[in-house]
């Protein structure tokens, strides 16, 4: 695999490999064999990068997870803004793997030195009638596995997510809910999902607990902050489909497009209500003027 040509310049340069353009990346590397990596999707606006700090904390950890050291943040945080300047809108991923192997099969040596992709893409303006009357969303036949050990990280193996993003029914609507092997509600296959339910005078807000498997999204960490600074109580727990039959307001939530609310899921049409209206007001002007974390 070899990053496309282009001049050293923050405006024309679209990937680095280890910093730098057109350079290629080793056919032993861990991450194309066995998914061996974590990686982020940055959404960056007027040359600046969302929540920059909080996408590298959890590409740190997400390392560490697996077992090796991240790359510098400082050296990370320079080659993301080198991608995201001078460009209006786009769209940065960093993948990070443990590096090519120095053994063959599944061990590792120890001294392995990690690989870091990081990659520009156009960022298309987001469709405004998604944001104000909500998205369609269906319930996926694929169930992620339950693993507590990868529970949380963006890792680079999504062949669930693969799987359910090509099911028969994926082109009628924007977004499918994931279940669990056991059969709880995890989140969407590129989303995380809050419900709300109870009482207008005293609604709650719920989100599932990321603790057996999926993805705990920067959104969702973004908007359980904010949530928590104006005085919405919101949990984290188990949640079952019976769960999204009671919920007044679903929303959904990742990196690139802050908050959908969910106009429509399956057979049942919702109208996005007043906890996602205020959700979603209280995140726009971070979304509008990038902040770092």
């Amino acid at each position: 695999m070899t990053a496309p040509a282009a001049e050293d310049t923050g405006a024309a340069v679209t990937a680095l490999v280890n910093g730098t353009p057109a350079a290629g990346i080793s056919s032993l590397d861990r991450g194309l064999h066995f998914g061996d990596g974590v990686f982020e999707t940055i959404a960056c606006l007027q040359g600046r990068p969302r929540f920059l700090s909080l996408h590298l904390e959890r590409l740190a950890h997400g390392c560490r997870a697996l077992g090796f050291a991240p790359p510098a943040g400082e050296m990370l945080r320079a080659e993301i803004e080198r991608l995201a300047s001078r460009q209006e809108r786009s769209i940065v991923k960093l993948i990070v793997t443990r590096g090519p192997a120095l053994v063959r099969g599944y061990a590792v040596s120890g001294h392995e030195q990690a690989t870091r992709v990081t990659i520009r893409y156009p960022w298309p303006v987001e469709d405004p009638i998604l944001q104000q009357h909500g998205v369609s969303v269906r319930v996926a036949a694929m169930p992620l596995g339950e693993n507590p050990a990868l529970a949380g990280l963006k890792h680079c193996n999504r062949l669930e997510q693969i799987l359910a993003r090509g099911e028969p029914s994926a082109a009628a609507t924007t977004e499918a809910l994931l279940l669990s092997r056991s059969g709880k509600l995890i989140s969407g296959i590129m989303t995380n999902v809050f419900l709300v339910d109870g009482p207008p005078q005293s609604p709650r807000l719920r989100t599932p607990v990321i603790d057996l498997c999926g993805v705990a999204g920067v959104m969702r960490r973004v908007v359980l902050r904010e949530a928590a600074r104006a005085g919405i109580a919101a949990t984290e727990c188990y949640l079952w489909p019976a769960d999204l039959a009671c919920a007044t307001e679903i929303f959904l939530t990742n990196a690139r497009v802050g908050i959908w609310p969910v106009g429509r899921l399956e057979e049942r049409t919702l109208t996005p209500g007043p906890v996602t209206r205020r959700l979603q007001s209280l995140l726009q002007p971070l979304l509008e003027e990038p902040v770092d974390g």
